[in-house]
């Protein structure tokens, strides 16, 4: 099982990032999936997940109304798209597999993309 992450970088407030995540080794398809972040010096925190066909996505408090997660199942990769960004959504931001809802029952995860928001 592989999960590779790219597309974070540097942006001001209120710019957007895309996020994406390759995966192999795996049926991509029958997993559900999560996008989960560790800012600098705090715990893990679960950003937003979907199932595995597509058809039902979540997303925690913080980020609802300007992040969406998506999904690619002919290509095996899982989106994040970032939009108003905030300071305090910097951090190291990894796909997970295995759960669409908590950061429990993750199996696998990738070494992440850093996302820094800043001006």
């Amino acid at each position: 099982v592989q999960l590779l992450e790219s597309g974070g970088g540097l942006v001001q407030p209120g710019g957007s990032l895309r996020l994406s995540c390759a995966a192999s080794g795996f049926t991509f398809s029958r997993y559900a999936m999560s996008w989960v972040r560790q800012a600098p010096g705090k715990g893990p925190e679960w950003v937003s997940g979907i199932n595995s066909g597509g058809s039902t996505t979540y997303s925690a408090d913080s980020v609802k109304g300007r992040f969406t997660i998506s999904r690619d199942n002919a290509e095996n990769t899982l989106y994040l798209q970032m939009n108003s960004l905030k300071p305090e959504d910097t951090a190291l931001y990894y796909c997970a597999r295995g759960s669409a809802t908590t950061l429990y029952n993750m199996d696998y995860r990738g070494k992440g993309t850093l996302v820094t928001v800043s001006s």
